[in-house]
Formats: structure tokens, sequence, C-alpha cells
């Protein structure tokens, strides 16, 4: 193979992992996070910090990898994912499933450090990230499933970090109904297309209340971020941040309740921003007011 063949194939892989998209990994990453500030009162340890991410990263890529090998047969009739390297047939089954298996092998090692905490957790996390994508052809509502698996780090952080109790549960409800909301707007996207291949979605599913449903997921969402931080008697930079992401919200409102295609998938893309906002919220409150005296 030749460095022009071997750079060609990188870059198929590269596709097939979604490097060139990082809103996934974001997506999984801001409750990640979140989970390691507050379980860790703001002061998480740097090499924590570093795996939590890299692992993010990691199971975002197999995550994609295995979810384009079971929608294979589906991808070349949608119009947004026909390009995909394995419904393009650039890439074969046999190198997926291997990349697929290499990207594991390589998250469960990152996580070796921590492992004597939460390596049951892992290994559930692993079987989330592979079964998700099957769970279209019977689950009416694939999105929380997705919500569960992409936020398993937050069981994994405070595991990491110390007990895995309520609170971790309750930042997992938050997070799975977080998913419902922008991974719906996504379906929105490609719901023409799924409804004649035959796969189900929380927007084809709720129908013509998905709109409704996706502002009501965001409502509650943010209702249990607020009783958590209610809880713990946070303050005006907890909650400073949840009003940003409530703005944010709705602004989305404005982006899905035409349907557009385009406009739908901004929304879904602009959730980064409301994951980070939490996040701002979370620092002001626990690293920000300590350090100003408030």
């Amino acid at each position: 193979m030749t460095f022009a063949e071997l750079k060609q194939r990188l870059s198929l892989y590269e596709k097939l992992m979604r490097l060139d998209k990082p809103i996934g990994t974001l997506l999984l990453l801001w409750p990640t996070f979140w989970a390691l500030w507050l379980a860790t009162e703001g002061q998480p340890h740097l090499l924590l910090v570093w795996i939590f991410a890299l692992g993010t990263l990691l199971m975002r890529s197999a995550g994609c990898v295995i979810n384009d090998y079971a929608d294979r047969k589906f991808d070349p009739h949608v119009e947004r994912t026909r390009e995909r390297p394995l419904a393009a047939g650039t890439v074969t089954v046999r190198e997926a499933l291997v990349l697929f298996a290499v990207l594991c092998l390589c998250a469960f090692a990152v996580a070796l450090p921590i492992m004597r905490d939460v390596w049951q957790l892992t290994l559930v996390a692993l079987f989330l990230a592979g079964s998700y994508p099957f769970t279209k052809r019977f689950f009416a509502l694939p999105q929380a499933y997705l919500g569960v698996a992409f936020g398993f780090g937050i069981p994994m952080a405070f595991a990491a970090t110390g007990e895995v109790g309520p609170l971790a549960w309750t930042l997992l409800a938050a997070n799975i109904f977080w998913a419902l909301a922008y991974d719906t707007e996504y379906a929105m996207v490609d719901r023409d297309d799924d409804v004649k291949i035959g796969i189900r979605t929380a927007a084809i599913t709720f129908g013509r209340f998905d709109v409704v449903a996706v502002m009501t997921c965001y409502a509650i969402t943010l209702a249990i971020l607020g009783v958590i931080g209610w809880d713990l008697h946070y303050g005006a930079g907890y909650f400073g941040g949840l009003a940003l992401a409530a703005l944010i919200a709705g602004y989305h409102y404005t982006l899905i309740r035409g349907r557009e295609r385009d406009g739908c998938f901004k929304a879904f893309r602009h959730n980064n921003w409301f994951g980070a906002a939490v996040f701002a919220g979370i620092v002001a409150e626990l690293n920000l007011r300590p350090w100003l005296g408030l």
C-alpha cells in the first residue's frame, strides 16, 4: 500500500468515526464534565479529566462505527447518510468491525488507571454503545436509550471519585431528557426517509407533537437540574448557567417550529452551547464564587 493509499484509508476511517464532526463527542463530554465537577465539588484531578475526555472521544467514535454497521442497509436510502463510508461501499464491513473492536479495546485501556473503581460500569458503557443502533428496529423512543448511553459517563465519573449515589442517577435522568430533546431534533431532519425505510425514531413517535415534545424535554431537563442545584444549596452562579441554557432552548424553538431540515439540524448542533452553559454555571458556582469570596 502506497502512502497516498494509506492516507486515503485513514481519511475514510476518520469519516467513519465522525472525527470530522465533533458535536457528538461534545454532547457526551458535557454531562461527563458536569458529573466530574459535581462529584469532586469543583476539584477534579487533572488525570481524571484527561481519562474521561479521551475515553469519551473513543467511545463516541466506536459508537459511530457500530451505528453505521447496523444501518449499512438503510443509510444508502437516506439523503443525509448515503455518502457515509459503509453506505457508499468505500469501507468494508470487516474493516468497520475491526475498527470498532480496536476502539473498544483502546477505551478499555484508557480506563485502566481507574479500573478498580469503574471496570463494571465500563463494560456496561461498552454494551450500551454497541447495542444502541439496533434499538431503532423495535423501540419507539431510541433517543431515550441514547440518553442512557451518552450519559453513562455520569455514574462512571462518580464511581471514579467516590460513591454512585442518588445525585449521579438524578443527573443521568436529566441527561436522558436532554438527549430526547436534541436527538429528536436530529431525527426530525431524517423523518421522511426514516418513515420510508421503517426505522423507529422519537420524531416519528411524537408525530405532530414533536416540537412540543422537544420543548417539554428541555423543560424537564432544566427542572431536574434545578432540583439538583436547590438540594445542593447552590446559588446565582449555578442558576445563572441554567437560565442561559433555558434561553438557548428557547432559541432552538425558533429553529424547529417550522420543521425545516436545516433549522432542525442547526438546533441539534447548537446543543453544544446548552451543555456548555450548564457546565459554565457549575464552574461559576464551585470554582469562581469561592475564589471571589462570594
